[in-house]
């Protein structure tokens, strides 16, 4: 007896049947090239993260070593702190390659750099000075006014930041940073100035270089301020002199008032505006670049006088 005959099916049904096996093979293509692709994603977060984690730690021994350079230089030159020793040389875009432990592929490109600076924060006119015990500083006030004037900027809005300053400021400001005892001026940035009425992002550009908020009142380094900075501390000094004075101080520093005063033609700076030859606050401008992470920072670095100790107060990064 024969076998019945199978009935072929329509054509319209093999249709059908090939549309859902190729929506079903698209369908685990899909999810199957999901899975990979969120993998890779996880696989490529995790690696940043280890890179970021690495530029911190490359940060972190930069100021140890800058840490140890200042050290050095309290030691060498107790008496003052000069723009020209070595401590001020910046340190040029430096290959970390050797340096940093990594998995690498065969023919891989991998850049690993570290460049930096070190400032010293009491060449710049520190803002705290402004202010004494909640109330303005007439003298160091007409400081920041003819050091505004310098700039062609208003003076009158040396003022106007004193009183904000003064606003801010704790009754007992010293000369003690913070964690030795005594309370100091909440932390301010330069960019702050800009909450000040009559500053401009434009003003605070021209502002940068010259000024600091530091946790403290500071003197002023006159071995490392600027033109600019020096103009301003002596009434009717001016810009082209405050640059002659920079220029012959590159020849030696300066380690007593009498050189210093020998230079300023019968003027003195005014009472009430304090200065020295050496300094205590050093910002460090740090870059690192580790493979396609990258780290900008700075810091402040407080060199304990007569302790030859070095602290990092603050890191900020960019």
């Amino acid at each position: 007896m024969s076998a019945p005959r199978r009935t072929p099916r329509p054509a319209r049904q093999r249709g059908v049947a090939v549309i859902t096996a190729l929506l079903l093979t698209t369908l685990a293509v899909t999810i199957v090239a999901s899975l990979f692709w969120q993998q890779q994603v996880q696989v490529r977060s995790m690696e940043n993260q280890r890179l970021h984690l690495q530029t911190k730690w490359i940060l972190r021994g930069a100021l140890d070593w800058t840490r140890l350079i200042l050290r050095q230089d309290g030691q060498d030159h107790g008496g003052y702190t000069w723009d020209q020793d070595v401590w001020a040389t910046p340190l040029a875009e430096t290959r970390l390659d050797d340096y940093v432990e990594r998995e690498r592929v065969d023919g891989e490109k991998y850049d690993a750099t570290l460049s930096g600076q070190i400032i010293d924060a009491q060449s710049r006119y520190n803002l705290a000075n402004l202010a004494d015990k909640k109330q303005a500083n007439p003298a160091q006030v007409a400081v920041f006014a003819r050091l505004l004037q310098n700039l062609q900027l208003n003076p009158a809005l040396a003022q106007a930041v004193a009183d904000e300053v003064a606003a801010g400021q704790s009754p007992a400001l010293t000369s003690t940073p913070a964690g030795g005892g005594r309370e100091t001026m909440a932390p301010l940035r330069v960019e702050d100035l800009l909450a000040v009425p009559g500053f401009t992002p434009q003003t605070v550009e021209r502002l940068r270089d010259l000024v600091v908020v530091l946790p403290a009142q500071t003197v002023i380094n006159l071995n490392t301020a600027p033109a600019e900075v020096i103009a301003a501390l002596i009434p009717n000094f001016s810009l082209a002199e405050a640059t002659a004075l920079v220029n012959a101080r590159k020849r030696a520093a300066f380690k007593d008032k009498g050189s210093f005063k020998a230079l300023l033609g019968g003027r003195d700076v005014p009472a009430g505006v304090t200065t020295d030859f050496k300094s205590d606050y050093f910002l460090v401008r740090s870059r690192v670049r580790l493979d396609r992470a990258a780290l900008d920072a700075e810091a402040l670095i407080w060199r304990q006088p007569g302790l030859l100790k070095t602290d990092v107060l603050w890191i900020r990064e960019y």
